[in-house]
């Protein structure tokens, strides 16, 4: 799978259901450390909630991993049926937490079923999806007239600029599809639309958002 659909940035969506508040946090991710790190951060952010349900699907590497937690709610309620927005949605590199707040009264397994399924659909509604490609880490050394001509040329073909240091030359890194990495580097050398690369080098693959 060289290419997939994820979110450009984060977002939040929330819904009531007789009296129980249901917040829907939807994240952008790229491993399982990140994910852990986040689900301790919403849980210490909504320390008074009752349940911090959640749900991912994560790439790393050539593996697909996914896991849904139901935090203390009846079993198949919560973790579930966010994970079921997620895969419906062929989503991918994307955790959903949602958080509800307990309104007294119950809402019974059903109930439960469709809050939490309609919370995570309303964050998936709010993300702008966009597609995640395999591609390329690239480091590249340019002098110094250089620089604005390749910030111009990035800016226009959407390439981000990840890294910047300045020593005797500019030294950039830049993150690039292959299709890219063709353009700029083709076999005969590289792309002076760019700017005058004096040296580069492919750091790693990763996948790449656009």
């Amino acid at each position: 799978m060289d290419k997939f659909k994820t979110i450009k940035k984060d977002e939040i969506a929330e819904i009531e259901e007789k009296r129980s508040k249901f917040i829907a946090n939807i994240f952008y991710v790229e491993n399982v450390e990140e994910v852990e790190n986040i689900i301790k951060q919403t849980k210490k952010k909504y320390y008074d909630a009752r349940h911090n349900c959640y749900a991912y699907i994560v790439r790393e590497e050539e593996n697909i991993l996914k896991k849904f937690s139901d935090d203390g709610e009846p079993s198949g309620t919560a973790g579930s049926p966010i994970l079921n927005v997620i895969e419906k949605n062929n989503l991918c590199n994307v955790l959903i937490i949602v958080t509800r707040y307990f309104g007294g009264i119950l809402l019974g397994a059903g109930g439960l079923v469709r809050a939490y399924t309609e919370a995570a659909t309303k964050s998936v509604e709010k993300a702008e999806i966009v597609e995640q490609e395999l591609g390329y880490d690239i480091e590249l050394a340019i002098e110094y007239p250089e620089f604005e001509k390749l910030k111009y040329y990035c800016n226009k073909n959407n390439i981000k600029i990840s890294n910047i240091e300045y020593g005797e030359n500019v030294n950039c890194r830049i993150e690039v599809t292959k299709q890219e990495k063709e353009n700029i580097f083709p076999k005969n050398g590289y792309n002076t639309k760019m700017a005058n690369i004096l040296k580069y080098n492919i750091i790693k693959e990763k996948y790449i958002r656009k």
